[in-house]
């Protein structure tokens, strides 16, 4: 064989392998692990805050649009407080607490998996600001894990709003499998899966974690 041909032939290789993992690196999806944090409407941010409330921003979170805040309040359950819970912006239509199933139950209140924006017939609770109180009737949420896409990507990954995954959590210390992952598609979201703190730690996630679409 000749030497030319012997080059082609370790080019083309070469280039086989960059595009292979290329197309791999395309099928990522970044995972972030969402602390327990709660959603309020104007009106029950008003009640809590002081009337006309804005909230002050603290940094941009990973979705568009949306903000963590300096402003904390505390949870109030049946057998228990969480103090410090961290407020999210913008304003929604209605709140929502979010939390994970160990703060479900160190509060004492019964876990409901639901996606977000799903809160009817959820667990209330007593959410305090100094000497200002709210008593949320429904609301109380354990968050579904799901994927945040785009269009563009909901395309290149052959999915649809609505669809439910499996998803591989890749390098990190204890891979493992989510099933019935929720794909939410929308042009304002950014590519992330989201998965909360019991999650996050029972794979020990980390920096260098990803997920992968499971067939």
């Amino acid at each position: 064989m000749e030497i030319d041909e012997i080059v082609k032939l370790v080019k083309d290789a070469v280039e086989k392998e960059l595009n292979q993992k290329e197309y791999k690196n395309m099928k990522r999806i970044p995972i972030e692990a969402s602390g327990r944090h709660i959603h309020l409407s104007e009106e029950d941010a008003e009640i809590l805050f002081g009337e006309r409330y804005q909230f002050n921003k603290v940094k941009d979170l990973s979705q568009p649009g949306q903000y963590a805040c300096k402003e904390r309040v505390r949870l109030v359950g049946p057998k228990g407080v969480i103090e410090g819970v961290i407020v999210l912006g913008p304003f929604r239509g209605s709140t929502q607490v979010e939390l994970s199933l160990t703060d479900a139950r160190t509060l004492g209140v019964t876990p409901v998996l639901r996606e977000s924006g799903s809160t009817k017939d959820t667990p209330g609770i007593l959410i305090t600001n100094g000497d200002r109180y709210l008593k949320l009737k429904e609301g109380v949420i354990v968050a579904k894990n799901h994927i945040h896409m785009t269009e563009e990507d909901s395309r290149r990954l052959n999915l649809k709003d609505k669809d439910k995954v499996k998803v591989k959590i890749c390098g990190s210390l204890r891979p493992m499998i989510f099933e019935d992952v929720v794909v939410r598609v929308n042009n304002r979201f950014s590519l992330n899966m989201h998965i909360d703190y019991d999650e996050a730690n029972a794979c020990f996630l980390t920096k260098d974690s990803y997920g992968e679409i499971y067939e």
